[in-house]
């Protein structure tokens, strides 16, 4: 008794370990789902015209909403590049079935400089549909909660930020529906998140649980796998296969 009791308390120690790196982590740099809260669709941004609006006025049809700042080194470019690139490859039509917008979370990004991304990507994706990518920059504060409310969390690094790659699909009425990982989009991914949109029915992601195999690289810039989270995983798998098979065979010993 006193050996099961031991075993049961590593596991849990190991679990509990397992959890908090997880936790914190996820706290730090990534993406904490939000599926079915409504975002603040009061914020004010200014577009690439320098007029101010607000998501309520924007967002009257299936929205992806994509977060990148304009100068980053790193995903971002390639982020807005597999956007551009599903956006090509869907049969439903931009401006019409659905919209994009980008919003800059770095405060010092202007209206000029969304003006320039705009134009470098619309030219190349969006089918002659330029008014369906919005591209909007704002004051801190209200990236800060637009961020807060979807659960996309960044980190500065110096003039640079570490952050996650993902878009999120927003209902007409303001609510988050589904969240897609990665800087490359399936085409049927693309188009089930906003078909769910425009039905008000948010969706877990599979890619998600994918996700936490891979952690940032800020040095080169780019997602990598995360071998001791990976070897901790394993672990503790393997601790309890081995407790289930320590606590079930005493009984078949005990049946026979």
């Amino acid at each position: 008794m006193q050996r099961k009791l031991f075993f049961i308390f590593v596991i849990v120690f190991f679990l509990s370990l397992s959890t908090k790196a997880q936790v914190d982590q996820a706290t730090d740099v990534g993406v904490v789902e939000h599926l079915g809260a409504m975002i603040p669709l009061d914020l004010k941004f200014v577009n690439d015209k320098f007029d101010t609006v607000t998501l309520k006025q924007l967002i009257n049809k299936p929205t992806i909403l994509s977060f990148v700042y304009f100068d980053c080194p790193g995903l971002c470019s390639p982020l807005l590049e597999g956007l551009g690139g599903v956006i090509q490859k869907t049969n439903l039509e931009l401006g019409k079935d659905y919209q994009v917008i980008t919003i800059s979370f770095n405060f010092r990004d202007t209206p000029d400089k969304a003006k320039a991304k705009k134009q470098k990507f619309t030219e190349r994706y969006s089918k002659g549909k330029e008014n369906g990518w919005i591209f909007l920059t704002t004051d801190s504060l209200t990236i800060f909660k637009i961020t807060d409310a979807t659960g996309f969390k960044t980190r500065a690094v110096g003039l640079d930020f570490v952050h996650p790659s993902a878009i999120i699909a927003i209902s007409p009425q303001g609510m988050i529906t589904r969240y897609l990982y990665g800087i490359t989009f399936l085409p049927i991914d693309f188009k089930m998140a906003i078909i769910e949109a425009n039905k008000e029915q948010p969706r877990p992601t599979i890619q998600k649980i994918l996700q936490l195999c891979y952690t940032y690289d800020p040095d080169n810039r780019r997602f990598a796998l995360d071998v001791t989270k990976i070897a901790g995983t394993l672990i503790v798998f393997f601790i309890l296969v081995f407790i289930i098979v320590y606590l079930i065979k005493p009984k078949r010993k005990n049946k026979n």
